[in-house]
């Protein structure tokens, strides 16, 4: 039986893991090109992934 390395990282439950969209202001500039922006998870902060355990400072292993 193998032993993982590491956890299977958690999805974000706020944004299903799509941590990131782009979003069309409307209308094109004088290129023609499309205006975007990007719009991030306020949850996750873009990551699509949460933490398991907080990080707290000066702990012991």
């Amino acid at each position: 039986m193998t032993d993982r390395t590491r956890p299977p990282s958690r999805i974000c439950p706020d944004c299903d893991g799509q941590a990131s969209a782009a979003i069309t202001l409307g209308g094109r500039d004088h290129q023609g090109h499309l205006r975007t922006i990007a719009a991030h998870c306020p949850a996750c902060h873009g990551t699509g992934t949460t933490r398991r355990t907080p990080v707290r400072e000066g702990a012991r292993a």
